[in-house]
Order: structure tokens, then sequence, then C-alpha cells
């Protein structure tokens, strides 16, 4: 993946942290105990979701290499690869679109990992409340299976990286991005947050994804011309 994709996850994973808190500030919240607040709990808990984040990117590095072998047998893998990169690249355009606010909704990706979530989430019950780093950093393991619409919009560009380390690498980027607001609101609760929510910062670099996925759409397009 082209480093302008790494960064445009980053923006995404950064700018997204409202529907991030939204999704597991509940769980974020539980890591304080009677107002005190244990930094290196919430540590453990966000490097957990961020490590669970990448394996799933290498999963889908993996399952796009396959298919990208398959392309290989059928003598149809550029057609493959350009679709992969033409329907990552409008992920990105729609994750651009979702952070100035053009749209709200990402529930119709969320739905799929419904299923999956039911039977991870009773496992999350034996680790709160989390009391130690250990138990923390499971629960955070646990918790990066949440479906998530920004998640699931990531690991199509990860899909595309044909690799283990690169699909990785994808959700990593993302993954450090989402760090700075679930962090802070866990810890401080925070300017941070606030100038994230801006407008027009909002606004300012959901364009530059949406511009960074058209320029990609458009070489992927032009490749396959």
């Amino acid at each position: 993946m082209p480093e302008s994709g790494y960064l445009a996850l980053f923006l995404v994973g950064l700018l997204g942290g409202g529907h991030c808190i939204g999704m597991c500030g509940g769980i974020v919240g539980a890591l304080s105990f009677g107002g005190t607040v244990r930094p290196v709990l919430h540590l453990a808990y966000n490097a957990g979701r961020i490590a669970s984040y990448a394996a799933a990117g290498a999963l889908a590095g993996v399952l796009g290499g396959g298919l990208d072998a398959a392309g290989t047998a059928l003598s149809a893998q550029w057609p493959l690869r350009i679709g992969l990169a033409i329907a990552a690249n409008l992920m990105l355009i729609l994750l651009g679109l979702y952070l100035m606010g053009a749209t709200r909704s990402l529930a119709w990706i969320e739905r799929g990992g419904q299923h999956l979530w039911r039977r991870v989430a009773p496992l999350t019950r034996g680790f709160l409340p989390a009391r130690t780093l250990g138990q923390a950093l499971a629960l955070g393991a646990l918790w990066g299976w949440l479906p998530c619409g920004l998640v699931y919009s990531a690991l199509i560009s990860a899909l595309t990286t044909g690799s283990a380390w690169r699909g990785a690498a994808t959700m990593l980027a993302f993954g450090l991005g989402t760090l700075p607001a679930l962090l802070l609101a866990g810890l401080l609760a925070t300017r941070l947050n606030e100038m994230l929510a801006r407008p027009v910062v909002r606004f300012s670099v959901g364009l530059a994804v949406v511009l960074i996925g058209v320029r990609g759409g458009a070489h992927a397009l032009g490749l396959g011309m």
C-alpha cells in the first residue's frame, strides 16, 4: 500500500475518534474505579485492541493474497487486483464523506460482524472489572472484534495488500489513529477531542481522505484501461 494509504487510514482513525468513543466508551470508563484513573490499564486495554486490529489485518492480507493466487491460476490476476483496489479506494471516499459529515451511518457495514460478536461478547465478562494489566490487555484484545464500520472499512484496504505484514501494518496505522481519542477519553476528557470535533477540522481532513481515495481509484482505473 502506498504511504498515502497508511496516512489516510491513520487520519480516519484519528478523526473517527468520536465513533470509537461511542463504541468503546463504556469499557474505557469501566477502567476507572471510583474516579481513580490508572493510565497503565488504559494503555494495556488499547494495546490489546490495536493488536486485534493488526491480527485481523494480517488475516485480511493473507486472504487477499489467496485471491491473487486464485486469480493467477485463472489468468485473471490483474483484473482482480484492480477490482479490489477500486473497492478499497471507494471505501476511503465513503470514510472521508463520513468524516466530513456528509453521511452519518456505517451501520450497514457493521451488521456483517454481529454473528461473530455474539460469540466473543460473553468472553469479555470474565475480565470485568479489569483490575490487572492482564485483564485489561485481554479485554482490549476481545473488544477489538466489536462490529465497527470504521474497522471493517479499513479491513477492505488491508485485503488489497496481499500479504500478512502489509495487512497488519495497514490496520496498525488505523489503530494508532484511534489511540489519542480513546486514551484521552479514558484519562482526561479533553481539548483534543473538542478540537477534532470542530466542523472545519473534520471537513478538511475528510476532504483529504476523499481526495486520496479519488486519486487511488483513478490510478486503479487507469491501470485497468
